[in-house]
């Protein structure tokens, strides 16, 4: 295994210190290239569903059938993906992620003749299925700076949190993106331009070899991660956290199309992503303090108390004052989630950091499922004055309930600086 390279001054003293860890970690050879490349690849993650959506619904004229492939796809992802990143694991990025890119570019663009062609149900089906295999690209460059900064917990705290920052922004502005192209060009033009997005960006993410972490060694593939202590309740957090996710998207546009402002739904989700994505970057410039396991059940904690601001929020009727307060939920999110992605790599062999990444992934994927179905039952049930958000609410208390019960003070998994 190669030491990592020693980091470069920046060329140009920075004007603004406090943003002198994040030109401390881009000042390393090779990752400025490699992130430019994996931004490019990660648009498309917020792209394809409602891609799919639009373009099916439009087609079809149903938007039950094409959330029932849109589901279908995001179940095949979350089987396919820990396979996926385990051949990332044992044979390189570089060989896996361009061939696994090219099978899920394939699947849409055959998703697309389906559609223009008339084709039965069941091929749109079958075509979304192939796009299983899209690489988790996040992850990948979470490896990456794993990798380069494994002695370094202060640099790989400030890098974990610029990712966070990133996939935020990514979500944010890949659903305003595809509507975008699918609503002023042509439905399909949504989709189209996520497979080219995400297949040159893998490509040119790969070909940036100098950064990319050693293939596992043999005696780092024989356990799966899933056996590692500490990592199944962590996985259980994730699981609980992507519920918050997925039911305060439901509710929140259950609660604008109530008051007759559905159309501004998306801006309103926007905030709740912009403050995330702000909050992710601060917590980026703080070093990180106290015990790894301590400062993730704290930003767990803080997650559990903030997320019952919307229904107070909510309580007022007023779209403008939830989107407040919404903004100032999501500060909570980020800083988890970076915590959590850092005790990831912490409690995974440096072999199989990719695998560990995507089950996390996964267990967000589902948990975006569950609270999705839930806070639809919540909104239908319940009605959309604001009500359903009782649902991230429980889901971010059930959070922070499975984290205090999986911290044991002194274990011997809680003591990594770099978790």
């Amino acid at each position: 295994m190669t030491a990592p390279p020693v980091p470069a001054r920046p060329r140009r003293p920075v004007r603004l210190p406090f943003l002198r860890p994040y030109a401390r970690i881009f000042a390393v050879p090779g990752t400025r290239a490699f992130t430019a490349a994996n931004l490019l690849a990660r648009l498309p993650m917020g792209m394809f569903s409602v891609s799919a959506v639009l373009m099916i619904a439009g087609s079809r004229g149903s938007y039950a059938l094409a959330g029932a492939v849109t589901a279908v796809g995001l179940g095949a992802t979350a089987v396919v993906g820990p396979w996926t990143a385990r051949l990332v694991d044992r044979y390189g990025q570089a060989r896996i992620a361009p061939p696994a890119a090219l099978l899920a570019v394939a699947g849409s663009l055959a998703l697309v003749l389906c559609v223009r062609l008339d084709a039965p149900a069941w091929t749109l089906f079958a075509a979304y299925l192939c796009t299983a295999t899209t690489p988790n690209t996040g992850g990948m460059s979470r490896a990456r700076w794993a990798h380069l900064f494994r002695t370094d917990p202060r640099a790989l705290h400030t890098a974990n949190s610029f990712e966070q920052a990133a996939d935020e922004v990514c979500f944010m502005l890949g659903p305003v993106l595809a509507a975008f192209l699918c609503t002023a060009l042509f439905p399909e033009a949504g989709t189209l331009t996520g497979a080219v997005l995400l297949l040159t960006g893998v490509l040119l993410f790969a070909a940036q070899r100098r950064t990319e972490p050693p293939r596992a060694a043999l005696k780092d593939r024989a356990r799966s991660p899933l056996r590692r202590p500490g990592l199944p309740p962590l996985l259980l957090t994730f699981l609980c956290t992507g519920a918050v996710f997925g039911s305060l998207e439901v509710v929140t546009i259950g609660f604008a199309d109530g008051h007759g402002v559905r159309a501004a739904a998306g801006g309103i989700l926007a905030l709740q992503a912009a403050g995330s994505c702000a909050a992710g970057l601060l917590y980026g410039l703080l070093p990180p303090a106290g015990r790894p396991a301590a400062r993730f059940t704290g930003c767990v904690a803080a997650m559990a108390v903030l997320m019952l601001l919307p229904l107070l929020g909510a309580a007022s009727g007023s779209p403008a004052v939830l989107a407040g307060v919404l903004l100032v939920a999501g500060m909570a999110t980020a800083p988890t989630m970076v915590t959590g992605m850092g005790r990831v790599q912490a409690l995974t062999p440096p072999g199989q950091v990719n695998e560990g990444l995507t089950l996390a992934v996964t267990a967000l994927l589902a948990g975006i499922a569950t609270g999705s179905a839930a806070g639809g039952w919540a909104t239908d049930h319940l009605g959309p004055d604001g009500s359903g958000y009782a649902v991230p609410a429980a889901a971010a208390a059930l959070a922070l309930t499975v984290t205090l019960l999986s911290h044991r003070p002194g274990a011997r998994h809680d003591k990594s600086p770099a978790a």
